[in-house]
């Protein structure tokens, strides 16, 4: 079925993408430790086979590895990528009709004087890190040499150009056959530029063992490596987030069951649909609460508008700053007015004493005498006023 018309070997070729992911780790797990990024949790390698511009990928491989594992670590990408050719049809695990593509990641002499061993003969397009010498032999490149960068969609892309960088720097200790090609570009609005980069162009940098076709062919094959990046998100959304297990064991089986599912979002649009639904990816699906459905509001009226809107420094119109309508309600002026008051006796003029008569007036209350002090003063007073004194 690989090899089908519409399977991802179709032309001849297979390409398999071998590339790292970090899976976080809120909690004690076997071999989580920190990784390169300052974080916590696991660092591993996962394959996809490419089923190019119209479909996804499916997953092949799945090394479950420490977060402390290096990105480079070649014996770690050799055995990905040789659980990624068990995958594959008898036909297809050795030759150059398969293609192993990683990043920079990937550009170390022992994986790939493994790809290319002889009586493997894989094809290989990696990434390469911009050294000082191959930023030097940038700089002797003729401007004759450089051809433009193709689009996405193979057509020529303004701003951008590639050429072969072979002849120049010391390949000697290389695999034999590897050629070298180079990308400059203006870069997008706010890209930060580096310091190998020439004359406000970003340089990038391939490595690659396939002799036919043109640079910009090559390139755009190389650049098409991102869709990697496509499969591990839809990886994440179908359980690689996290490893929720503790022992690694149980996590490998983890992976596998995320494999599974992933097999399941790579096949089916492939066999059922066409056109851009084979494109579709896994979404969070809604809680449950908002699939039940709603009961249905009952319609109100809008409320009328007001007749004007007066601005809020202008407070001369403003409804509360109104009088009342009608006559001032006269005021309480003691407890005796108001209705069902315990404090007052009936029959009983407001403020009288209960003992006296209706209009009798209240006999003014006696004044207390005035004591004043006409005795001399003691001696002991005497003597506290001389010392004051």
């Amino acid at each position: 079925m690989v090899e089908d018309a519409n399977g991802p070997a179709a032309d001849g070729q297979v390409i398999v993408d071998i590339d790292g992911v970090l899976v976080l780790a809120h909690s004690e797990k076997q071999d989580a430790t920190a990784t390169w990024k300052k974080t916590y949790g696991h660092h591993p390698l996962v394959a996809f086979v490419d089923h190019g511009p119209a479909g996804s990928g499916e997953p092949v491989a799945a090394l479950l590895r420490p977060g402390n594992a290096g990105s480079n670590t070649a014996a770690d990408h050799i055995e990905t990528a040789q659980l990624a050719l068990a995958q594959l049809p008898t036909t297809l695990r050795r030759g150059r009709q398969t293609l192993i593509r990683t990043d920079s990641a990937g550009s170390t002499h022992a994986f790939l004087n493994w790809l290319s061993k002889p009586g493997r003969w894989l094809s290989y397009s990696v990434g390469m890190t911009i050294t000082d010498a191959i930023h030097q032999a940038v700089l002797k490149i003729p401007n004759k040499a450089w051809t433009p960068a193709y689009d996405s969609g193979g057509t020529e892309r303004p701003g951008a150009w590639v050429a072969e960088v072979t002849d120049i720097p010391d390949l000697s200790t290389w695999p034999k056959g590897m050629r070298l090609v180079v990308r400059k570009e203006r870069p997008h609005p706010g890209a930060q530029l580096r310091f190998t980069d020439l004359d406000g162009l970003r340089l990038t940098c391939f490595a690659t063992n396939t002799k036919s076709g043109q640079l910009a062919d090559l390139e755009l094959r190389h650049r098409r490596r991102a869709r990697c990046e496509d499969r591990i998100r839809n990886a994440r959304d179908t359980g690689l987030r996290n490893l929720p297990l503790h022992d690694t064991a149980q996590n490998r089986i983890w992976l596998e069951i995320v494999s599974l599912a992933l097999d399941l979002l790579a096949w089916m649009p492939m066999l059922a649909l066409t056109g851009t639904t084979r494109r579709w990816e896994p979404k969070k699906a809604p809680p449950a609460a908002v699939l039940r459905r709603r009961p249905a509001r009952e319609h109100r009226p809008p409320p009328p508008a007001p007749l004007h809107h007066p601005m809020a420094l202008d407070r001369r119109h403003h409804p509360r700053d109104q009088p009342a309508p009608g006559p001032p309600e006269p005021r309480l002026t003691s407890y005796s007015s108001r209705p069902n008051n315990p404090h007052t006796t009936p029959g009983v003029e407001p403020g009288a004493h209960p003992t006296q008569q209706p209009g009798q007036q209240r006999a003014p209350a006696p004044k207390r005498p005035h004591h004043t002090n006409t005795e001399p003063p003691s001696a002991h007073r005497r003597g506290l006023m001389n010392d004051r004194g």
